[in-house]
């Protein structure tokens, strides 16, 4: 089975649960397509007691996907790149402050908090982890997953300047959560030789603030391009580009991929910057697609993360232990929220209960799994892949389907 007919089921796959969804069920597509999934691999194992093909299949097609490379190194880009190219960027300006804390220290805070939270839990259940392990944990879930807020929250009726925070944070501190994870790794890792604060903060430094300059780059070559021709067609090609070789290059000089998207797609959207670059026609197929990218990589990766419930280890007490972990986890984001939103809530006009919206609107998804799938067998890969499984699809499908609720009761 070469790669063109997996990709065919995959597309085939996602084109048909996403009309069941639509037609039947109406949820958001996000929550919709991996409830299917889920359900329908799960039919799948049922079915294999009688004939297994249909498994054997399923299994092969995810055998063949590296879910960590596809997700982190293509699709994650064009996702960002869409997400930030669409994002207020006015809005982006004025809360520019806590964003940023958000995605920082917010960061940093929630990895600390959970990775010790985590190893004492773990302790209880009687699984014997190490501390440096489970700090690994707190960085790979600490990051809210621009992806799945993104496609939610359009449906949620959160206020504007609340729905900037939320967005705004997701699209930076994914990819400063990887640079975390990266960084912890790295120390986690035997074969490493060993490293010091300065490797450390120039590993921090140059992946960061390296990844942001090179989207300020490409964004600002993108928008002279446009500007000096008139011709939609070629003007997407451009945008394109942009994001494909864009990716190339972080990659190649090891800058933050993610952080270069992000920062050329707000470049690139920035209103002021589309008048003078964009004529009404371009301006509307640029839009329309890149929407379209964002839908389709948006259906196949929630497709997959159902799927990836295959190469889940079914041990009970992994499953509790991430039961549990869900409200340490949320606990963990709400302290790490604190600090910043003291700071600034008075100056910039807080919507009330901005912490708690936070917390529950802070979704975990496929960047949290793919992370999790990075680890090596002796970094507990087995139970954190589990655990982090938990999480994603309570964060997900619960926190998704209620978000919309809790910011009506809440944000007046």
């Amino acid at each position: 089975m070469d790669y063109f007919v997996i990709i065919a089921i995959l597309v085939f796959l996602s084109a048909l649960f996403g009309y069941i969804n639509v037609r039947f069920f109406k949820l958001p597509n996000t929550i919709g397509l991996m409830l299917i999934t889920i359900v329908f691999t799960l039919g799948v194992f049922a079915l294999s007691y009688f004939d297994d093909t249909l498994l054997n299949a399923e299994k092969y097609i995810i055998t063949q996907i590296d879910f960590k490379s596809i997700l982190l190194d293509v699709m994650l880009s064009f996702l960002l790149f869409a997400g930030a190219l669409h994002t207020n960027f006015e809005q982006l300006k004025v809360q520019r402050g806590p964003i940023l804390l958000f995605s920082t220290l917010g960061v940093l805070v929630s990895t600390f908090l959970v990775g010790t939270a985590v190893f004492y839990l773990l302790q209880i259940f009687g699984l014997e982890v190490k501390y440096i392990h489970c700090l690994l944990f707190g960085a790979l879930i600490s990051p809210t997953d621009p992806i799945a807020v993104l496609g939610i929250l359009k449906k949620a009726g959160v206020p504007k300047k609340l729905e900037t925070k939320i967005v705004g944070e997701s699209l930076f501190n994914d990819g400063v959560g990887v640079v975390v994870f990266l960084t912890i790794y790295q120390f986690a890792s035997p074969s490493t030789e060993t490293i010091t604060a300065l490797d450390v903060v120039e590993l921090f430094g140059v992946e960061v603030i390296g990844g942001i300059i090179l989207g300020l780059l490409l964004g600002w070559v993108t928008y002279r391009l446009m500007k000096s021709i008139d011709d939609y067609d070629i003007e997407v090609i451009i945008t394109l580009a942009t994001v494909m070789v864009g990716t190339v290059i972080a990659q190649k000089l090891h800058l933050s991929a993610p952080l270069a998207m992000v920062t050329a797609g707000l470049v690139v959207g920035n209103d002021t910057l589309r008048d003078s670059s964009m004529s009404e026609t371009t301006e509307t197929y640029v839009d329309k697609f890149w929407e379209l990218i964002d839908i389709l990589l948006n259906t196949l990766l929630f497709v997959l993360i159902g799927m990836e419930m295959l190469v889940l280890t079914f041990n009970i007490n992994y499953i509790i232990a991430g039961l549990f972990a869900i409200p340490i986890i949320l606990l963990c984001r709400y302290i790490s929220l604190v600090l910043p939103i003291r700071i600034f809530e008075k100056k910039l006009d807080f919507v009330p209960n901005t912490n708690v919206i936070m917390t529950w609107g802070g979704l975990r998804g496929g960047i949290s799994i793919a992370l999790a799938l990075g680890l090596s067998e002796d970094m507990n890969r087995d139970l954190f892949l589990v655990i982090t499984y938990v999480v994603v699809v309570f964060s997900i499908v619960v926190q998704g389907l209620t978000v919309g609720k809790l910011v009506k009761k809440l944000a007046k």
